[in-house]
């Protein structure tokens, strides 16, 4: 005993068994799952409003002169103000005369006419090849709490401000993205799930039509196939609070899917399950009607995952700079390894056969990238991670900051944060830390995209 008589024993000794029976609750059964969750989705509309408009809906913060001069249209505020003044038919934005304030909308209309009056050479819209698709990029690990979720919201908004037309897929059935985008989703109806569904039913009408032909029994198309047929992929994209970005939206159900894909695929195993969202994104032009698609997985590597995968030019991994999330993010590269290895090995042993070509994945870009950084404390681990990992790394990692915990808080992403909310520094690091990220990322997308031109270009030349 101390002089003080307490004990200097820690804390978890001298437990009585009798006083901890009495402080416990009656058993717990699967009832009382239901009541905290019904708790748990009555919090989470409460939180999920701060920051909304009062009838719950986000609106879109606008941005001040100094902003839109400094990351949106690269012009000197004298000249961007008498631009204004010279030409009343452009939006003038709201407030005084020193500092305006402008929707992201009409910042769109502003920098199309700086891209056909303003000076030659400058970056007034981002560059996008003609004629080719939208670039998709997945965000996965299997290990939750790395930043995964946070990272795509944030380089979904990034494109947007940049000036590119995006879609945010949330595979996750927590759906955690849908809610920062302010999404609303009933059931697996309105997630991805019916694109899955759908590839299914019509690869089972193409059998169909193949045994008809040998007089062979058909294969039968339940209720949700024959639902899912109905569905039109763009029907499930809704529109958010940002003019140019949209979502295919997750909730619970979602969750389904990776029941019944197995499912489906024992019924037949010659459908290419890992192809079907990429094929449901294929349809009613979404590849041609966006710039940039960036799927949010879920942390498992499950069949959603590995049609994310499938279906991506770029695969960003986040991981924070610790052993136990590197160790996790190489056991990740070695399920990704055997999993689309052992796709390959037995598509293609039959495809040999058959005198079909053989299935090949292949990714434009994949990047590891460091999230929730502490240079303080992180820096010797990080360069090992750095090390180990080499050209698979991004070479910026990407810093904590009290900004990026604050606008989580408020379910917003922090190019919704008002910068009168926090002092300048807070601001201008918590900005950086995804200003640079996007940089990173985007020069991914454009030398991917300048490549894809060029092999175009050779055939175009090949073929005239």
């Amino acid at each position: 005993m101390t002089s003080s008589g307490k004990s200097d024993l820690p804390p978890f000794f001298g437990i009585d068994p009798a006083q901890a029976a009495a402080s416990l609750s009656d058993p717990v059964d699967t009832s009382r799952f239901a009541k905290a969750a019904a708790f748990a989705a009555k919090g989470r509309q409460e939180l999920a409003r701060n920051g909304h408009a009062p009838d719950g809906d986000k609106r879109l913060r606008k941005f001040s002169t100094t902003e839109v001069c400094r990351y949106l249209i690269p012009v000197n505020p004298a000249h961007f103000r008498r631009v204004l003044k010279s030409n009343p038919h452009l939006p003038q934005g709201s407030g005084n005369a020193s500092t305006k304030w402008f929707s992201l909308e009409e910042i769109m209309v502003l920098r199309d006419h700086f891209a056909k009056e303003g000076a030659k050479g400058r970056e007034y819209r981002p560059w996008r090849p003609d004629g080719l698709p939208a670039k998709i990029v997945a965000v996965a690990n299997f290990k939750g709490g790395v930043g995964k979720t946070s990272t795509c919201a944030h380089l979904a908004m990034s494109a947007a401000m940049d000036g590119y037309k995006v879609l945010a897929v949330d595979l996750d059935s927590q759906g955690s993205l849908t809610s920062i985008m302010g999404g609303k989703v009933e059931d697996e109806w309105q997630t991805a799930f019916p694109l899955i569904a759908r590839d299914f039913a019509r690869h089972l009408e193409a059998e169909n039509a193949v045994r008809r032909s040998g007089g062979a029994a058909e294969l039968p198309l339940d209720e949700t196939l024959t639902e899912a047929l109905k569905v039109s992929p763009r029907n499930l994209i809704q529109k958010t609070h940002w003019p140019n970005l949209d979502l295919i939206g997750a909730q619970l159900n979602l969750y389904w899917a990776e029941f019944q894909v197995p499912v489906w695929r024992m019924t037949e195993r010659s459908w290419p399950l890992w192809d079907s969202l990429l094929n449901g994104l294929g349809q009613d032009d979404i590849l041609s009607s966006y710039d940039i698609i960036l799927i949010d997985t879920p942390p498992a590597l499950g069949y959603l995952t590995i049609n994310a995968l499938s279906a991506a030019d770029i695969l960003l991994i986040p991981l924070g700079a610790s052993f136990l999330e590197f160790d996790s993010t190489g056991r990740f590269f070695d399920m990704l390894y055997s999993t689309f290895a052992s796709i390959e090995d037995g598509e293609n042993s039959v495809r040999t056969r058959q005198g079909l070509p053989e299935v090949r994945f292949e990714w434009d870009a994949v990047r590891t990238l460091i999230t929730r950084f502490d240079a303080a404390q992180q820096t010797d681990l990080a360069n090992v991670i750095q090390a180990y990992f080499g050209d698979l790394m991004t070479t910026f990692r990407q810093d904590i900051t009290a900004m990026v915990g604050q606008a989580g808080e408020q379910v917003n992403g922090i190019y919704e944060a008002d910068p009168r909310d926090f002092n300048r520094e807070t601001y201008l690091r918590g900005r950086e830390t995804f200003d640079r990220t996007w940089a990173e990322v985007k020069a991914l997308i454009l030398g991917s995209w300048w490549r894809d031109q060029e092999m175009a270009d050779e055939e175009d030349g090949v073929h005239g």
